[in-house]
C-alpha cells in the first residue's frame, strides 16, 4: 500500500507531497547531474506529474537543455537555494524527478539502478544494483 511522501527545502518554505510508490529510483553519474547536484552523482526518483502536489511556497525554476538536447526545468527554493525536483521533462513526459535529499523521510527510498557509470569517479564505490554505462532503455 502506498504511503504519503512529503518533502521540503532546507528552510521549509517550499513543501510538496505525492502518494505513488516510486518505481524508477536512480543514482546518476552523468555530467549534467554532477553539475546540478554539486556532488559525484545525483539520486532521484520519478513520480507521476498528476500525483505531485505543492503544499506551500513557490519554487523558482531554471530551464536547462541537457546533453541529450532535451529540455527540463530544475526547481529550487528561492530563499535557501535547495534543489527540490525537476519538471517539464522532454525526456520523461508526465513525470517529476524528485531529489532524494528533499524528502522528509529519504530512508523510505532505495536506489534501483545506477546510470552513466562510465562517468563514475574512481573513488566512488558501485552499489549492489543494476549498472548502466549510459541511459537505460
Amino acid at each position: 500500500m502506498s504511503e504519503k511522501y512529503t518533502g521540503q527545502c532546507a528552510c521549509g518554505k517550499v513543501k510538496f507531497e505525492f502518494n505513488s510508490d516510486p518505481s524508477f529510483i536512480a543514482c546518476c553519474h552523468c555530467l549534467d547531474c554532477k553539475k546540478a547536484s554539486g556532488g559525484e552523482m545525483a539520486t532521484f526518483l520519478s513520480v507521476p506529474e498528476d500525483d505531485f502536489q505543492m503544499l506551500s511556497g513557490r519554487p523558482k525554476s531554471f530551464h536547462y537543455t541537457a546533453d541529450t538536447g532535451k529540455g527540463l526545468d530544475r526547481n529550487f527554493c528561492p530563499e535557501c537555494g535547495s534543489r527540490l525536483f525537476t519538471s517539464n521533462l522532454e525526456g520523461f513526459p508526465g513525470n517529476i524527478l524528485v531529489t532524494i535529499g528533499s524528502l522528509d523521510r529519504p530512508e523510505l527510498i532505495e536506489p534501483k539502478l545506477e546510470m552513466f557509470t562510465k562517468r563514475r569517479l574512481q573513488w566512488a564505490k558501485k552499489l549492489d544494483v543494476p549498472q548502466f554505462e549510459a541511459m537505460p532503455s
